[in-house]
């Protein structure tokens, strides 16, 4: 398996919260390998069963959600512009003038441009305000309602950033869309490809879970189907590198992945994380610690779960997320990969039960 083509598959695959067929067609070609079996529920989670379990072990649930932000047809005008509502946490001002593809009823991709009013036709005052989504529309080349229906597309359509991931070799980065989560998922498929089932004390099962970006949905019944002992969830955190500080920067590319004491939604049990930075000291794996204000991830779901899970959240950095456009870096990805398999392969049950 060549983890840049999975990436870059992965990446490229249509899948807006609520429609993560296309993701999941993608995960059950490479996970098939190392699956004893595969499960799908109707809420578009798929539930990777690995190979090595056995019988009267704790359950450990590696979680990556599958969806990406994106948005959905609202209305047509009767000009063939279309008005949309956002699917997950866009800044209004990084959506205009990109394209998107849209999902028609015969399951065909449409182009289109979200457009705004252009400026010569703004007054002064209209340029010195920031655009709202209602100020946007899809143009899709079309010029009337019956046009834009000839197409298939209605209300209710699906709608992602039109983007192609590229990776630059000479500073080892990905260029592509929807790494929130993809990268998360590509993290999930490689650890099952790398964990050695012979050494294993605890019997793993892969969740890929939908609509998070939404509010962790898919997470919610997942986790009562897996119902697990232990938890690591991945990600593709939003790296700050950029525009903090270089003393406040918590997760920055090529540093290595990131682990978070606390966000909005979960403090993280400190047993845990302690483990995990005690056993990534011993690999030499660099880890980068966040403490977040903002935010939140299928953790929040999962550690209250079950009567209380201990969780962690291990995440590739990724800059800019939710737009249209992000990067993360192939070395952050390995690093994490390298971290996840050896604390899978390093939990007992005696150690579970002191977290």
């Amino acid at each position: 398996m060549e983890p840049i083509t999975m990436i870059q598959e992965l990446s490229n695959a249509f899948g807006v919260s609520g429609f993560e067929d296309e993701v999941l067609e993608v995960a059950r070609r490479y996970a098939k390998a190392y699956t004893s079996h595969m499960e799908e529920d109707s809420m578009r989670n798929l539930y990777l069963h690995y190979a090595g379990n056995q019988p009267q072990r704790p359950v450990l649930m590696l979680d990556a959600h599958s969806d990406e932000t994106g948005f959905m047809i609202k209305a047509i005008r009767p000009n063939g512009t279309l008005e949309f509502l956002p699917l997950g946490g866009w800044v209004a001002n990084t959506v205009p003038a990109h394209k998107v593809k849209i999902k028609n009823r015969d399951g065909e991709l449409i182009s289109g441009v979200v457009a705004s009013k252009p400026p010569h036709y703004m007054s002064a005052a209209e340029q010195a305000q920031s655009l709202t989504m209602d100020q946007m529309v899809i143009d899709v080349g079309a010029c009337s309602a019956e046009e834009v229906k000839a197409m298939g597309i209605g209300v209710g359509a699906p709608v992602v950033p039109d983007v192609q991931m590229e990776y630059r070799e000479q500073n080892g980065v990905l260029l592509g869309k929807a790494f929130d989560c993809r990268i998360g998922c590509a993290v999930l498929l490689e650890v099952l490809h790398r964990l050695n089932r012979s050494s294993l004390a605890v019997n793993v099962v892969g969740t890929l879970s939908s609509q998070e970006e939404i509010g962790e949905r898919g997470v919610k019944t997942a986790v009562e189907r897996v119902q697990p002992d232990i938890a690591i969830v991945l990600e593709g955190a939003p790296a700050d590198d950029t525009f903090e500080p270089g003393y406040r920067v918590q997760t920055a590319l090529h540093q290595g992945p990131m682990v978070r004491h606390m966000d909005r939604s979960m403090i993280t049990n400190p047993r845990f994380i302690r483990f995990v930075l005690d056993e990534a000291e011993k690999l030499q794996i660099p880890v980068q610690e966040a403490v977040r204000s903002g935010g939140g991830t299928n953790g929040a779901m999962i550690h209250v779960a079950a009567g209380g899970v201990p969780t962690v959240v291990i995440s590739v950095p990724v800059r800019y997320t939710h737009s249209h456009h992000c990067f993360t870096a192939l070395d952050d990805f390995e690093r994490t990969v390298q971290l996840v398999t050896h604390i899978i392969e390093a939990l007992t049950p005696e150690q579970i039960r002191r977290f």
